[in-house]
């Protein structure tokens, strides 16, 4: 995955994206979900998603919930 240069703005933008990802399913963060969710939405900003309510829509359209980030993790007590 390429970064270009991200601006403090932007890096909001994102931020609160995802913090409305995990309010909108009442999930509680934890690193694996925080991993997959940000790389995700970096990945959509970099293609050109550039607002907040877009790069919300998309994360929660993409990600139906916590346990769909579990799918191929590397722990046996992962949720498949």
């Amino acid at each position: 995955m390429l970064v270009s240069c991200i601006l403090e703005a932007d890096l909001a933008v994102l931020s609160l994206s995802v913090q409305t990802w995990y309010r909108h399913y009442r999930a509680k963060p934890d690193d694996r979900t925080s991993e997959v969710i940000c790389s995700a939405a970096v990945d959509l900003f970099n293609r050109g998603h550039r607002t907040q309510e877009e790069l919300t829509r998309i994360l929660i359209a993409r990600f139906p919930g916590a346990p769909v980030t579990y799918v191929n993790a590397p722990t046996s007590g992962a949720l498949h």
